[in-house]
């Protein structure tokens, strides 16, 4: 696998040798047992995999490459360029400018770009319309395009299945950048729709057995179908793509629904079932389902059956893959969703991201007294491996009678 030229500040003294050990022995990725650091009155079960995946740290790497080949110039991002608070940060600190806020809102106007200025295109991607707008400019969209192969990979078969006839139906948060990318990519292939999730799913599906109406479909869909879309004609040939931090099962679930519509309406035989269904299956992230795999196996594993005392789930609020993990836990044992060790006010109290009302809450007494304490940990996509390790290390302090980092890391030969 290809190595990144990632920041040292990133990476981390516990987190990264870890996951290098983890990774050397187990090659195939078949083993998702997490891992146990045991610290004595405080112990934790880390997830198999977690952190900078493969697009994250190709984009890290390019923009900081940006930064580095460009130093007379201005630096604008489209918008975040992950969903990471910390690395966001960073990127602004060295004088990176974000155009776009992370729902599409202008924060600087197209006017004030020139042809000599720097656009770094972020993991997501975006619109074409976007593309369109920075040639017109005259900047050089492709230098620093950090678009993820695997966004780019839903867009190839939205492309491909468009070009065998099929309406792309897209899983994914309407209003996330990425879902807009790959709408807009989509529908330049295919008339297009968005769903957001199995029940809205399940309203398209009235539209597919022709139970609604147009005008329903227009006045319930608003903004998330292409131009021209006309629901009678659109939804007989169907294949489902998704925005890749989605979790799988759920992608996976609507799709299953959809075929399964479409048998009905059509009483197809199975050697029938692609005349009206597209497979789809290969638009699944591979980094998405091992972190997702590895959530299930950190929850199920048998050395703490309905003994994990709480999870700690580190990323940044508006992630998407990061979102689903904390829901994953969040229906097994208390769950604090959390940016950085600084949410740990103290060992009575922390500060985390409460996802049903948008907002932090504050929580006494998350560390209760039994001993020993056993935490899971992991985190999303875009969390850094320092940000983990400074969790790990935070809470570890509270407990003065705990083993040294050095005698648990001295466990795992080669470390």
């Amino acid at each position: 696998m290809k190595s990144f030229d990632i920041p040292d500040y990133y990476r981390s003294n516990i987190i990264t040798p870890l996951k290098e050990f983890r990774r050397k022995r187990d090659k195939l990725k078949r083993d998702f047992t997490p891992t146990l650091l045991d610290f004595g009155p405080i112990r934790f079960f880390i997830a198999r995999h977690f952190g900078f995946c493969y697009g994250v740290e190709n984009a890290v790497e390019i923009a900081y490459k940006a930064i580095a080949e460009n130093p007379d110039k201005r630096i604008f991002l489209l918008s975040e360029m992950i969903h990471n608070p910390d690395v966001n940060a960073d990127l602004q600190e060295r004088g990176v400018r974000f155009l776009m806020d992370t729902r599409g809102n202008q924060l600087v106007p197209w006017s004030d770009l020139t042809p000599d200025d720097v656009v770094i295109i972020p993991a997501f991607g975006t619109t074409l319309e976007i593309q369109q707008q920075l040639a017109a400019i005259g900047l050089d969209v492709a230098k620093y395009d950090t678009t993820c192969p695997f966004v780019e990979k839903v867009w190839n078969k939205a492309s491909q299945i468009g070009q065998k006839n099929y309406t792309v139906v897209v899983h994914g948060k309407p209003t996330h950048e990425e879902t807009r990318a790959t709408f807009s990519h989509s529908k330049e292939a295919a008339p297009t729709v968005v769903v957001k999730d199995m029940a809205q799913t399940q309203r398209l599906a009235r539209y597919i057995t022709g139970e609604g109406s147009a005008n329903e479909f227009y006045t319930e869909f608003a903004g998330q179908y292409s131009d021209g879309f006309d629901p009678v004609r659109d939804l007989q040939r169907i294949g489902v793509v998704n925005q890749t931090t989605m979790l799988a099962s759920d992608t996976q679930g609507i799709a299953d629904y959809l075929k399964q519509v479409m048998i009905r309406r059509y009483s197809l035989q199975p050697a029938e079932v692609e005349a009206h269904f597209a497979n789809t299956r290969d638009t699944l992230c591979y980094a998405t389902n091992d972190n997702q795999d590895a959530t299930y196996a950190l929850l199920n594993y048998p050395a703490h059956p309905d003994e994990a005392d709480f999870a700690i789930v580190a990323g940044g609020y508006n992630s998407s893959n990061t979102s689903h993990i904390v829901e994953l836990c969040a229906e097994k044992l208390p769950t604090y969703f959390i940016e950085s060790a600084q949410k740990i006010l103290s060992d009575k109290l922390i500060r985390h991201f409460n996802g049903h009302t948008k907002q932090e809450i504050v929580t006494e007494n998350y560390i209760p007294e039994t001993r020993p304490i056993s935490v899971l940990l992991t985190c999303g996509a875009s969390c850094p491996d320092a940000v983990v390790e400074g969790i790990l290390l935070r809470l570890v302090g509270f407990f003065p009678d705990a083993r040294p980092v050095e005698d648990v890391m001295s466990e795992f030969a080669g470390l």
